[in-house]
């Protein structure tokens, strides 16, 4: 068959098998880090006091939830304080929340009409840390809740060489397919983030579940050079902490931490919220990280075109798109299998395969509109 293919085709078959040994080894990557990651052997809370810090724009249907469960938290009350800041919300949130508050170390701050006006949930949070009185700064979403022990199980991993901790966080699987999808695609995600925080490249993670310290948040310079950003308040900053500071990034892994919220209810909050999150990768202040995105990428484009091209050009291109398709399948089932016995107990694998085949195209399509397309959040327009 290779005499039939012609000089070009090879180019192309080669590009192909390129993204596809580039794509393989950074899902080895991603397994390995996750055999890394270890259980916290520090037993004694930090000494330090704690600031949870919850912005929030319109969360009326979940602000309750939230702090029912904030409420709850069985670290000791003289040791933290929360912070709900409020980012101009136009629903009933604000005064919902101030009618419900009963903890004596719970402050509601208003952003102020003028501050930061382009940095939207970003605003919220430095309008917070400037607040706060703690040493360490968690920080989640109002439309999250959270286990009694999430907060101790989470900073519990600070010792003396812990900048950042990124935990875990899960969708409610749900009962209909899309919700399912969404599940086990977002803790994909989850593990990818984990993975290659325990292969020593701190890459992703999720703001409904940090954690970092006040003074290595100034040291890198906070939000800098990042407040026309509507988002990146939790990957960007925690890549220049990894890489700007002499402090360590960790992935909590006890199961008490995680923080749960819900999938999205339609494709069109879904297709918003992977706009808005696709839109972070090219600010990225590491270009050759940029550059494994682009080429990761680029394996999601070239599984189309292979299939395309299998009918247009050559069965060649079937072929490969086979053995691609396959390996893919592999790795991620055992990245999956491998979170699920490490902290996602409950992850349901019955729509893997179908998750798969959804995946490529979604994938492309939310990296085109999430590069050049404006985007909804929180009913604000935010524009690239």
């Amino acid at each position: 068959m290779a005499n039939d293919l012609s000089p070009l085709l090879l180019i192309l078959l080669a590009f192909c098998l390129f993204f596809l040994m580039h794509y393989l080894i950074f899902l080895l990557l991603i397994s390995r880090g996750l055999k890394n990651l270890k259980h916290s052997s520090i037993e004694t809370l930090p000494h330090e006091f704690i600031s949870i810090i919850i912005p929030f724009r319109n969360e009326e249907e979940n602000i309750i939830a939230n702090l029912n469960s904030i409420e709850l938290q069985i670290y000791p009350k003289e040791k933290y304080e929360v912070i709900y800041v409020n980012d101009s919300s136009v629903d009933n949130s604000l005064e919902l929340l101030n009618k419900s508050v009963k903890g004596s170390n719970i402050r509601i701050l208003n952003v102020p009409k003028n501050y930061s006006l382009n940095a939207h949930k970003k605003r919220a949070v430095r309008y917070g840390i400037e607040n706060a009185k703690g040493q360490i700064i968690v920080t989640t979403d109002a439309d999250c809740t959270h286990n009694k022990e999430w907060l101790i199980s989470l900073v519990q991993y600070f010792d003396s060489l812990t900048g950042f901790v990124s935990g875990p966080v899960k969708f409610h699987p749900g009962n209909n397919l899309f919700s399912k999808f969404q599940h086990l695609e977002f803790t994909g995600l989850v593990l990818c983030g984990a993975g290659l925080i325990g292969a020593g490249h701190p890459t992703i993670c999720n703001a409904a579940n940090i954690a970092y310290r006040k003074k290595v948040f100034y040291e890198v310079g906070g939000f800098k050079n990042q407040m026309n950003l509507s988002s990146g308040d939790d990957e960007l900053l925690m890549q220049k902490i990894a890489k700007d500071s002499d402090f360590t990034v960790k992935f909590c892994i006890n199961e008490s931490a995680i923080v749960k919220t819900a999938s999205n209810k339609t494709i069109a909050e879904f297709y918003q919220q992977r706009k808005r999150w696709a839109s972070k990768g090219l600010f990225y202040s590491d270009k050759s990280l940029v550059l494994k995105l682009i080429l990761i990428y680029l394996f999601y484009v070239g599984l189309i075109a292979q299939f395309i091209f299998s009918f247009l050009v050559h069965p060649v291109f079937f072929l490969f798109f086979i053995i691609s398709i396959g390996l893919k399948i592999i790795f991620e089932f055992n990245i999956l299998s491998k979170g699920k016995r490490l902290i996602f107990n409950d992850l349901e694998l019955n729509y893997f395969l179908l998750a798969e085949i959804i995946q490529i195209p979604y994938i492309v399509f939310a990296g085109i509109v999430g590069a050049f397309g404006n985007y909804l959040w929180k009913e604000r327009k935010i524009k690239r």
